[in-house]
């Protein structure tokens, strides 16, 4: 492919990456930013998600020789100098790599559920409101083998470009679905096998002592108010021990411990 100069940072053909922040929070109408040498590899080699255009520094092009031979022949691929980059993103872009990806279809959680394996590890996240830490659940999902990650619908977007940053690429890697009623969404797991293990301060079993089972769902909730208390009611509750007087640790590094614990001789 043919690199694209830009010299313009109101040039038509970078349209999308236009004030990066302020998109951020008015949401692109199914498309998500990907950014970074890592997340950028990762878009174009699981193929989970289709990529619309490349803009990349100057300086930075001749070091993703390898990563765009992946993608396709008709894929834009924009270069410019540091001060457009900065005035095109409304913002000093250090990484010097940017990428404009689409959504497509949300994939319906019934769906997702029916093309697990029979072998199964997935996490359930109620209330996670917080980019960082739902980068960092999906980083720990697939660093520890977990096979999907299914969201209520009070989580925060996955595909934030801050969350799909701090997952370093794992959220266009870890299959996920969303569903909107958590009791019903109990019950379907159920009907299919799972055995259903909510993290909690008050859990009723430490995490040492939980056993492995053939399908299992870990529930996560937001830090300070945790699962609700009609979930903790329907669930098997752990907790993770820690030292006398400390009762509580942030969504993700639970989530990397529960994992760890669960997922451990999984290759």
């Amino acid at each position: 492919m043919d690199p694209i100069r830009i010299d313009d940072p109101q040039d038509p053909r970078v349209a999308a990456y236009l004030d990066i922040r302020e998109r951020d929070l008015a949401g692109r109408q199914g498309r998500f930013v990907a950014e970074g040498k890592v997340v950028l590899d990762m878009l174009l080699s699981t193929g989970r998600f289709a990529a619309e255009s490349v803009l990349v520094l100057e300086n930075r092009l001749a070091g993703l020789d390898e990563i765009l031979r992946r993608a396709p022949v008709d894929l834009p691929v924009y270069v410019t100098a540091g001060e457009i980059m900065d005035r095109i993103a409304g913002f000093h872009m250090h990484r010097g790599i940017l990428a404009i990806g689409r959504k497509g279809v949300a994939q319906p959680a019934e769906a997702l559920l029916g093309a697990l394996p029979a072998h199964a590890l997935i996490v359930v996240l109620v209330g996670i409101a917080n980019h960082d830490n739902m980068g960092s659940v999906f980083r720990n999902a697939a660093a520890f083998g977990a096979d999907a990650v299914f969201l209520d619908a009070t989580c925060c977007d996955p595909l934030y470009r801050k969350a799909i940053r701090v997952s370093v690429g794992a959220a266009l890697k870890v299959p996920f679905a969303s569903f909107t009623d958590a009791v019903g969404f109990i019950a379907t797991l159920d009907r299919q096998g799972f055995d259903q293990l909510a993290l909690s301060p008050r859990g009723q079993t430490e995490i040492r002592d939980a056993k492995r089972t053939e399908r299992l769902a870990l529930y996560l909730g937001t830090e300070g108010e945790g699962l609700p208390e009609n979930l903790l009611a329907r669930l098997r509750t752990l907790r993770i021990g820690m030292a006398e007087g400390f009762d509580s640790l942030n969504v993700a590094a639970a989530s990397a411990i529960a994992l760890h614990r669960f997922s451990a001789g999984r290759r």
